[in-house]
């Protein structure tokens, strides 16, 4: 009797047809995530290693470049380089997001499904909650493109800086 023998392919789907079977679609697409991290992170490793003995060793941490790059001096550090409060805003909008979250979320759940009660507070408070969220990042979103915009115009205006800050 002849040896049977099969293809990688046929090897290869029907072991995935039977973990299907076994563990079932979720379990089969997590084994499937899992093995796929571990490739990205053997093939991580196999490029960040040829990468490091490929670079040039001659060169030590100690040694200086043939032409050094002056360094300018340092500048006042800008508004979003210091550690500030971000600002009346930014508990306003999340109370309001909040607010707007919560009542939506517990008439939505009354009016279009039917739910109780009880289904309606817990919902509510789970659309309050990612409400509030969503002020929260908008307004400091807000927040920090007005001051990174201020901050770039004062830096394009010199004069405006010394006029703002009390200077002749």
């Amino acid at each position: 009797m002849r040896l049977v023998t099969y293809s990688w392919i046929t090897v290869v789907t029907a072991v995935s047809f039977a973990a299907i079977g076994w563990f079932g679609l979720a379990g089969w697409m997590a084994a499937a995530v899992v093995i796929a991290s571990i490739a990205m992170h053997v093939a991580g490793n196999a490029i960040g290693t040829r990468l490091r003995d490929s670079s040039d060793k001659q060169r030590t941490l100690h040694e200086s470049a043939p032409h050094p790059i002056p360094i300018p001096p340092p500048s006042a550090p800008t508004r979003l380089e210091r550690h500030e409060r971000l600002g009346s805003l930014v508990p306003i909008s999340a109370s309001i997001g909040a607010t707007i979250g919560g009542l939506t979320g517990s008439l939505m759940l009354i009016f279009a499904t039917g739910s109780s009660a009880a289904g309606a507070i817990l919902g509510g408070l789970s659309s309050a909650i990612i409400g509030g969220l969503f002020g929260f990042l908008m307004a400091s979103f807000v927040e920090i493109l007005r001051t990174s915009l201020r901050d770039a115009i004062a830096a394009d205006h010199p004069s405006t800086q010394t006029r703002s800050s009390g200077h002749p």
